[in-house]
């Protein structure tokens, strides 16, 4: 019987067993800071704690990564767009954005491999271009971006988890667009922006947690009626099949369910 196999259940069961487990407390917690190493200002993020509180209300991630895009733009004052980009080992994509021409900015700064954004994620730091017509940082993604419209951007990094990293991104068509209250804005944006992902992707693995063990007991439990055994041999033939086919655990359980289909030579 295979370990690796057994551990799709396993995995899916502690996941729901140990959900309401309380956490550790970091003291070497990540600090967002501008461009320049300041601070967020204590008294801009206390005005920002309704805003806090109105996306805790919000449950599609979408739709609060989309508000933050937003409101990015609503507060910070010479910001024609806003726009969330999210870094993982799979690749980069932009999540959440103002408008579709963000979606245009951020696929030149992807294939170029350089530009505010990708600074930002990847060096865990904020990223100001003043005018993007003169940027001698990033020369390939600064002419598309000109081409595009924009002069000016600013980026701010988002502190996901261990592997994934992301940027907020602001836009404008006017150069010198952004200062350090602009930065203290889409800092304090920002940390909001991190705490939404880091929170969808934990709401996501959950759920699939919990499917999981659901797809598995369903299967059981099918095997259960149609041999006429208990439930831990019902068990031990669904990982017999996950083995023999080189298919993970929920995936026979879930063309078990689907089909009734279940091979057992």
């Amino acid at each position: 019987m295979s370990d690796d196999t057994i551990n799709d259940a396993d995995i899916a069961a502690n996941s729901v067993t140990n959900s309401d487990a309380p956490t550790e407390v970091n003291d070497d917690v990540k600090q967002a800071r501008g461009s320049r190493g300041q601070p967020i200002q204590a008294g801009l993020a206390r005005e920002m704690s309704e805003f806090a509180r109105e996306l805790q209300a919000e449950s599609d991630p979408l739709k609060l990564l989309e508000r933050i895009a937003f409101a990015a733009v609503g507060d910070v004052p010479n910001a024609t767009y806003a726009g969330l980009s999210l870094f993982t080992k799979t690749g980069v994509e932009t999540r959440a954005a103002s408008d579709p021409l963000v979606h245009e900015v951020d696929q030149a700064q992807y294939a170029a491999g350089e530009g505010p954004c990708v600074a930002s994620s990847w060096e865990h730091r904020t990223t100001r271009s003043d005018d993007l017509e003169d940027e001698p940082r990033w020369p390939k993604f600064a002419v598309c971006a000109v081409q595009l419209g924009i002069r000016s951007m600013l980026s701010v990094q988002l502190f996901v988890e261990d592997d994934a990293m992301g940027a907020l991104n602001l836009y404008s068509h006017e150069p010198n667009a952004f200062d350090d209250e602009d930065e203290n804005i889409a800092l304090i944006l920002g940390a909001h922006a991190g705490v939404a992902l880091a929170a969808s992707r934990m709401r996501s693995n959950f759920e699939f947690a919990l499917s999981s063990r659901d797809l598995i007991g369903q299967a059981k439990g099918i095997l259960m009626e149609r041999y006429k055994i208990g439930g831990q041999r019902a068990f031990e033939m669904l990982v017999w099949a996950s083995q023999h086919s080189h298919t993970k655990l929920r995936e026979v359980a879930l063309t078990l369910t689907e089909t009734g289909e279940f091979k057992v030579d």
